[in-house]
């Protein structure tokens, strides 16, 4: 199949796709563009509904073993047709109609709040996937987190974590079962000197609440406890609003290494 015109209701429907995050919600259907992307959504088993390809594209080795590796025949776009839909400045010329990924791996969460920068959500996605980290968690104040911008900053890591944007991050939060941290650029517990222990949940913020954080936190800990107990976290706003019957134990105040050199330990540590 070919299609020339960049009026095509296909690549009108496509381009929208792209850009509308609305409709990837109504639809659960994503394009994805560029090699990287469609080869990192091949190599997690997601197969194309559709897959989209210039000419010129086609006849470079790089994306023919792509559309050899794809179940599906590619649609051949012109170069107008393509660029209609394409949000890189420099098109590679494939792209691929997915349906909107739904994973499940075990491991850390992240919760994100505010952070409304692309590139900041498609690293943290991306560092999160490295890390072997089991899912992150948006409000619906950060960056659209299948927006073109943010997968290309992602570079595939959409495709092996968990990435779930919620309208109620308190409520994800309080029906998550382990222990909750929130991360400080300055004025925080050292993180070697933190019990990282059983699962854990990991707390982002946007920079100016972040900042507010490290004004505000209490002791140096990396989460603000008093009387022994952790009874909200250093954040204003949603976070912030922490559950009575969530409260955890504090973390210990020296690590294990501290108390053991202190005691007469001879250990030089890893």
């Amino acid at each position: 199949m070919s299609i020339r015109s960049r009026d095509n209701a296909q690549v009108k429907r496509w381009a929208k796709l792209a850009r509308d995050s609305r409709l990837r919600r109504a639809e659960r259907r994503l394009l994805i563009e560029g090699p990287h992307l469609v080869a990192a959504a091949l190599d997690a088993g997601i197969a194309p509904i559709v897959l989209l390809a210039t000419e010129r594209a086609l006849a470079t080795a790089e994306i023919g073993a792509l559309v050899r590796r794809s179940p599906v025949a590619p649609t051949v776009l012109s170069p107008t047709a393509f660029a209609a839909i394409a949000d890189a400045r420099t098109p590679q010329g494939i792209a691929a109609e997915i349906a909107l990924p739904d994973m499940r791996r075990d491991g850390a969460r992240l919760f994100l709040e505010r952070v409304q920068d692309a590139g900041n959500v498609g690293t943290i996605i991306r560092t999160a996937a490295a890390f072997g980290a089991g899912e992150v968690v948006l409000d619906r104040q950060c960056a659209d987190p299948w927006s073109p911008k943010v997968l290309r900053a992602g570079q595939g890591g959409h495709f092996a974590v968990g990435v779930r944007q919620v309208d109620d991050l308190p409520a994800a939060i309080g029906t998550f079962g382990g222990r909750l941290l929130c991360t400080v650029a300055h004025g925080g517990r050292p993180i070697r000197e933190v019990a990282l222990g059983g699962p854990l949940g990991w707390a982002f913020g946007g920079p100016r609440r972040m900042a507010v954080a490290e004004r505000t936190a209490a002791a140096g800990g990396i989460v603000v406890a008093r009387k022994g107990r952790i009874g909200k976290l250093p954040l204003p706003g949603m976070l912030g609003r922490w559950f009575r019957w969530r409260d955890l134990p504090a973390p210990a105040r020296q690590s294990f290494r501290s108390w053991w050199r202190k005691h007469g330990g001879t250990g030089t540590g890893g």
